[in-house]
């Protein structure tokens, strides 16, 4: 709880399954959040930029899935704890962003080999033009030798070739802070209920703002920039090469932001319990 400004940190119960598939849910959602990237390069190389977002937006559907299912099953299990005088606390959350942390890492390690599949998808619907037909494709015995072919790790020289190259640090930066507002909005949230029980219904509805802030630099600084980037590899004028390792470094930054979330978490939450008293 919070007395005279102080935190006073929950006892944790430890994983337990109702918080393993929160973790899940919050696995998938950063996953699919880091494969995004994929997306881009996918639709430079096969020039079909609107159908592969458009074939990437399924996934989309996935994780907002997850993350309308997410956030109701943390929140029941804040109120149970609160009502039952259970301590789940702090440590429910840290498991969650280290889920967010691995997750962005293992889709980091899965870009090259998703944007590969997903090119032979836009190329497939591409060439029988039926969506129904490509997504039955997707069940037959070929796509696990489609999946087995496109397997492959990412290179190290994208990652030792930044140094010989103009990297967007300002982007890289606002992008890092941008994920970690993201995933910490929710999250700081909730948290604040332990922090003023009394206001807790007040603290969850302050995560749409929290978000606000984090959907206005990606949507404001992030996208334009990505977006201008794919059209002058499009045109010719920024080589693909540039634009793999441009991905390189949001992938790197985003990682970072989620750590971040881990530090901001505790501060992000008694700023929200504070405004929620002075509303």
């Amino acid at each position: 709880m919070a007395r005279g400004g102080e935190v006073v940190t929950l006892k944790s119960n430890g994983m337990d399954s109702g918080l393993l598939i929160i973790c899940a849910l919050t696995f998938v959602i950063h996953l699919i959040g880091t494969l995004a990237y994929s997306v881009r390069i996918a639709g430079t190389r096969t020039r079909r930029i609107a159908l592969s977002l458009s074939l990437f937006n399924v996934l989309v559907l996935v994780s907002r899935t997850s993350n309308s299912f997410q956030a109701p099953l943390l929140a029941k299990r804040v109120e149970q704890n609160i009502a039952a005088g259970v301590a789940g606390g702090l440590a429910d959350f840290r498991w969650l962003l280290a889920s967010a942390t691995v997750a962005t890492v293992i889709g980091g390690v899965l870009i090259p080999t998703f944007q590969r599949l997903l090119s032979r998808w836009v190329t497939s619907l591409g060439t029988h033009r039926s969506p129904l037909r490509t997504f039955r494709r997707l069940t037959s015995p070929a796509v696990v030798a489609h999946i087995r072919e496109s397997v492959v790790l990412p290179r190290w020289t994208n990652v030792t070739s930044l140094r010989h190259q103009r990297v967007p640090w300002g982007v890289a930066v606002v992008n890092t802070v941008a994920v970690s507002i993201w995933s910490v909005g929710v999250f700081a949230a909730l948290y604040a209920g332990y922090l003023r029980p009394e206001l807790r219904v007040t603290a969850s509805q302050l995560s749409a703002v929290v978000n606000g802030v984090a959907t206005i630099l990606m949507f404001v600084f992030l996208d334009p920039y990505l977006s201008l980037m794919i059209d002058d590899v499009a045109a010719g004028k920024v080589a693909e090469p540039y634009f793999r390792r441009s991905v390189v470094v949001l992938t790197g930054t985003r990682l970072v932001g989620t750590v971040l979330a881990q530090v901001i978490l505790v501060p992000a939450a008694v700023w929200i319990a504070a405004v929620a008293e002075w509303l």
